[in-house]
């Protein structure tokens, strides 16, 4: 009898440190743009800038890191000096926003399965080029047509042109197979 107690208790241990692990690895949910939103990079408040925002969420933050562009969301994934343990990455959904000046403070998608049009005519945060994201590829199709540029997936999204300053097509950074050197996906995607 001793010996069954022992081990229920064991399995429901077992079972219950299956489901805190389980927990740990999926995808928090996307914060509420608040007027506490500071931007990473710029330091200043993310709703005092148009269009698209971004948030990433790390494993050893409890609060998320705001951008005041979508494009310096992409450019904290590629730089080797900022924290690697993402488990989010959430931008605006141009597709849903009321209007470029009010990007909407609840309408986000997941960066890594958002289409992304670039080099539009439309500005960023800082009145740099942008990575404009939208959830429905063609709502993104609709928005390059009116505004100029391309439609490329998250992994396409050129490293030169998010680093760069602004430039491409033509200066898009290959790597081996012909792959555009794009965004780095969360370390819970990666194995990382």
């Amino acid at each position: 009898m001793r010996v069954l107690v022992i081990s229920a208790v064991l399995a429901v241990g077992l079972g219950l440190g299956g489901c805190n692990e389980q927990k740990a690895a999926e995808t928090p949910p996307p914060h509420e743009l608040t007027q506490v939103a500071m931007g990473h990079y710029c330091g200043m408040n993310v709703l005092e800038h148009p269009g698209p925002k971004g948030q990433i969420i790390l494993a050893s933050r409890l609060q998320p890191v705001w951008f005041s562009s979508a494009r310096d969301t992409l450019s904290f994934t590629m730089l080797p000096e900022e924290a690697k343990d993402i488990r989010a990455i959430y931008v605006s959904d141009m597709g849903k926003a009321p209007s470029w000046e009010e990007p909407g403070a609840a309408n986000w998608i997941d960066a890594r399965k958002a289409a992304f049009v670039i080099g539009s005519r439309m500005k960023g945060g800082m009145g740099a080029d942008e990575a404009v994201p939208f959830s429905d590829r063609s709502a993104a199709e609709k928005f390059a047509l009116e505004n100029g540029g391309r439609v490329v997936a998250f992994p396409e999204v050129p490293k030169g042109y998010v680093l760069g300053g602004g430039a491409e097509p033509a200066e898009q950074e290959h790597g081996e197979g012909g792959q555009t050197d794009g965004p780095a996906a969360p370390a819970s995607q990666t194995g990382h």
